[in-house]
């Protein structure tokens, strides 16, 4: 039995007494078993987890870059990198900020085209160069849910084939392959998802430490963890989001209010008398400071090209304007909020209105795929082995994943409630902070490219299946064998689909029959 020795937080007589072997330490019972239950368990192939993560991101990054130039409309942007392309290549001359043509245009933050913009400073105004810094974007996903999900599932194995999944995922991989920003959006909510991972594993650690310390009694409320760097991490990334599109707020929200539960529910393992109103205490005001404050002080921070800049689009309108209000702030920040409800104004009059887009979809049809886009068509050219060849990029998830994405919800639903599988509930609150606000005006126009983001949590949802499908690592040999040979079918399937979508993700020379023959569905076409 192992023995817990209670100490006050420093060196007394009895502590050293019972160091010394002069008087028998005391027993509390039960402290062993939260103290173990807190601890994070890790995986001991640290070595072998990062070998296997840093070989499946390379083979991520060749299969996110393989000839990414290839599908243009005659050598310029396809679909709306035609927005945000030239927007980025003006913020690179202009120091930081659009070109202003005397009528409101900008449409979205600053951050994701300074990142496009970061591609054309090295590779000039190139396909490549417009279309750089979302591959590598796209990559780094890979790469953030490996270990995402090895430190969620403790298996390098599962955290593998999480990597191979979203590595198949036809969303995720056209995304990483045009100038667009959802793919930006999607690696910093991603980023900061796996930070309050960490934060998490950390803060209960220190409990642990408290525990055997026989210091979780002293206050009702529970000890108080100290500074977080993890989660000032997830501030600072959930801010970026936001800087990429506004739709970040929701996961900011999301993820303040999953990070005090979990520390509440960390608190009730520790044995902490009122965990929830310790957790309201004493984590709920540092988690508003790091998870919306920081994030609302670096989304205001993004704008610095605009604040610098004397010609950038609105940049003086509290001079000129008789409706800015605020009048109790600096002109720069009037003019900044000006600008903002302009913007705010275009987004909820963007309405699907009588003539919606040939290519408009809602979020009921996201989960399974149902409607998917096509960003480039051209038929009538050679280079398939026939006179008449198609050549089509089309934002299409999987089939293969996506269209698990309901069963998988409700095994997770499921989990969270009748299980108390935090797992299952973390991941039900980054796919639904990235898809329920959606539902709150569908008159507005939607695209299934609104949907990035949520790819990573589907595959997260589905890992966790496979893991309980694989069985646990104690359970016999029999059992292992079996469901190792379900998820090799299973991976396996999932990269046949992707393989054979490869082509009108990739725009590359295809048979007007092989296109027929890619559309499944009557809502592809």
């Amino acid at each position: 039995m192992n023995v817990l020795v209670p100490s006050s937080g420093g060196s007394n007589a009895r502590d050293e007494a019972v160091r010394d072997g002069e008087i028998p330490p005391v027993r509390y019972p039960g402290e062993h078993d939260r103290a173990k239950s807190l601890f994070p368990r890790e995986p001991t192939d640290r070595l072998r987890g990062w070998v296997v993560t840093l070989v499946l991101t390379l083979l991520a990054g060749v299969v996110r870059f393989w000839r990414l130039g290839q599908a243009t409309d005659r050598g310029t942007p396809v679909f709306d990198e035609k927005h945000y392309v030239p927007q980025a290549w003006q913020m690179l001359r202009n120091g930081g900020f659009e070109d202003n043509p005397g009528y409101e245009l900008v449409a979205h933050p600053p951050v994701g085209k300074h990142l496009i913009a970061v591609g054309e400073w090295l590779f000039g105004y190139t396909p490549l160069g417009w279309r750089f810094s979302a591959a590598l974007a796209g990559t780094l996903m890979v790469l953030l849910l490996i270990r995402i999900a090895r430190r969620m599932t403790r298996s390098t194995l599962l955290g593998a084939l999480a990597g191979v999944l979203l590595i198949c995922d036809g969303l995720s991989h056209v995304q990483s392959r045009v100038g667009m920003l959802d793919v930006f959006h999607a690696m910093f909510v991603l980023a900061a998802f796996a930070c309050l991972l960490v934060d998490r594993d950390r803060m209960r650690a220190r409990l642990a430490l408290v525990v055997t310390e026989h210091r979780a009694g002293d206050s009702v409320l529970g000890p108080r963890l100290g500074f977080r760097w993890w989660r000032f991490g997830a501030g600072v990334l959930l801010g970026l989001a936001c800087g990429v599109k506004w739709s970040g707020i929701y996961y900011v929200l999301a993820f303040a209010l999953l990070s005090v539960v979990w520390d509440a529910l960390a608190r009730r393992t520790a044995g902490v008398a009122r965990p929830w109103r310790g957790a309201l205490a004493r984590d709920a005001p540092p988690a508003f400071a790091s998870l919306f404050v920081l994030p609302l002080a670096v989304y205001f921070a993004t704008w610095a090209g605009w604040y610098a800049s004397e010609t950038a689009t609105d940049r003086h309108a509290a001079a000129v304007a008789e409706d800015v209000g605020f009048g109790f702030l600096p002109d720069m920040l009037r003019s900044l909020l000006y600008y903002h409800f302009n913007v705010l104004e275009f987004h909820t009059h963007l309405v699907t209105g009588d003539d919606p887009h040939p290519w408009e979809s809602k979020p009921w049809s996201w989960p399974m795929g149902m409607r998917p886009m096509l960003y480039y068509y051209e038929s009538g050219m050679p280079g398939c082995g026939q006179g008449d060849c198609v050549r089509a990029t089309m934002l299409l998830g999987t089939p293969a994943l996506w269209w698990l994405a309901l069963p998988v919800a409700g095994w997770a639903v499921w989990r969270a409630a009748a299980r108390m599988d935090w797992r299952y509930a973390a991941v039900l609150v980054g796919y639904c902070a990235g898809y329920l606000p959606w539902f709150v005006n569908l008159d507005r126009q939607m695209y299934y490219f609104y949907a990035t983001p949520l790819a990573p949590f589907l595959v997260l949802g589905i890992v966790l299946v496979l893991g309980e499908v694989l069985g646990r690592s104690d359970a016999s040999a029999e059992r292992r064998k079996t469901g190792l040979l379900v998820l090799a079918l299973y991976v396996g399937l999932v990269v046949a689909n992707f393989v054979w979508l490869w082509p009108i993700l990739n725009g590359f020379p295809i048979t007007e029959a092989r296109w027929a023959a890619e559309l499944w569905l009557p809502s592809w076409r």
